[in-house]
């Protein structure tokens, strides 16, 4: 990907949801901060895949998605292409593989 070429990053509507579901269990056990700290580290990851969208290893599940280890609870799954990087999945580390994208 060129420096010239706009990448755009896409969430899905699973991610999307996953995310609700993590905001949604950070407020029930936690408190404000831990969504602060949640959304933010998001924002990180964001940064670090727009300039190296191949920093991340091939899940050994798809070789399609990438699998990025956020934190030691939380994996975020993406694929890339020519102008776009699409979030297919945020999940929790400690689910079954199964349930990966």
């Amino acid at each position: 990907m060129g420096k010239d070429q706009l990448v755009r990053i896409n969430y899905t509507n699973r991610s999307i949801s996953d995310a609700e579901a993590i905001k949604n269990y950070l407020l029930y056990k936690f408190t404000q901060r831990e969504v602060d700290k949640f959304f933010h580290l998001l924002e990180i990851f964001e940064s670090v895949i727009l300039t190296f969208p191949e920093l991340y290893p091939k899940s050994s599940i798809n070789k399609k998605v990438h699998r990025a280890v956020l934190s030691k609870q939380l994996s975020v799954f993406y694929t890339t292409s020519k102008y776009k990087i699409s979030i297919v999945a945020i999940l929790d580390n400690r689910i079954s593989t199964s349930k990966w994208p």
